[in-house]
């Protein structure tokens, strides 16, 4: 009997058992996530985090691959720089849009695991201050790093693992959002960017490598939608 009526409860909630939202409740996510990035200021703290992956992405390619990070710094604007010596260069270059678009799926698939809201904040909330302590070198960046470690650790003081797993789910579709559209922006600089430093290494134009970092966006946003048709399928 109590099986029977939680089956009912998650039905009607959009929330199926496996942890994924229902296909309805995801297109809501989604728009909200889109339209939250494209609302003046409120937008700017979820920019600072598609930023901050970014730069990470390139941080640990610099890493794997056996160069060295001397820091990383971002800006009020959403725009970021990560310093670093050696390594190589074209995975590191590539790193940064493919790493944020696949952080926001990582996330993504986090928020699906009900057990586990509350641990994937916290190991967030975690890297984010790691990252302070490793890389952080100056107050603007600090004070940007800390707002986005309050963003994953704040919640974790509230009870409601079904909220919290909506905001991660938003959070992660708003990094893939972010990173969708940053990369069309290099398109307009000369000289700068990553994909013009990509195509100095490789002799690839810049605009081939506008339009891969696009479709692996766009492929991280499709297997969000993937593990969320695929368990509403299974409950039907």
């Amino acid at each position: 009997m109590h099986s029977r009526y939680a089956d009912v409860a998650d039905k009607s909630s959009g929330i199926q058992p496996s942890g994924a939202p229902g296909r309805t409740r995801f297109f809501i996510e989604l728009l909200i996530a889109f339209l939250v990035t494209r609302i003046p200021f409120v937008s700017v703290p979820f920019k600072w985090l598609e930023s901050y992956f970014h730069e990470v992405s390139h941080a640990l390619a610099t890493l794997f691959s056996g160069g060295v990070v001397s820091h990383i710094q971002l800006f009020p604007n959403g725009a970021g720089l990560c310093f670093s010596q050696g390594g190589w260069p074209l995975l590191i270059g590539f790193a940064g849009y493919f790493g944020a678009a696949l952080w926001g799926y990582l996330i993504f698939m986090f928020a699906t695991w009900p057990k586990g809201i509350r641990v994937s904040f916290a190991v967030l909330g975690g890297a984010v201050v790691l990252t302070i302590l490793l890389w952080a070198r100056d107050l603007l960046t600090i004070a940007i790093l800390a707002s986005l470690a309050g963003l994953f650790l704040l919640p974790l003081k509230l009870q409601l693992n079904r909220f919290l797993a909506t905001f991660l789910r938003v959070i992660a579709l708003m990094i893939i959002l972010n990173a969708l559209a940053s990369p069309m922006v290099l398109l307009g600089l000369e000289g700068q960017g990553d994909a013009n430093m990509l195509a100095g290494e490789s002799w690839l134009p810049a605009w081939f490598w506008v339009g891969v970092w696009l479709a692996t966006s766009a492929l991280m946003l499709f297997l969000c939608w993937r593990r969320v048709d695929s368990a509403a399928s299974r409950r039907d």
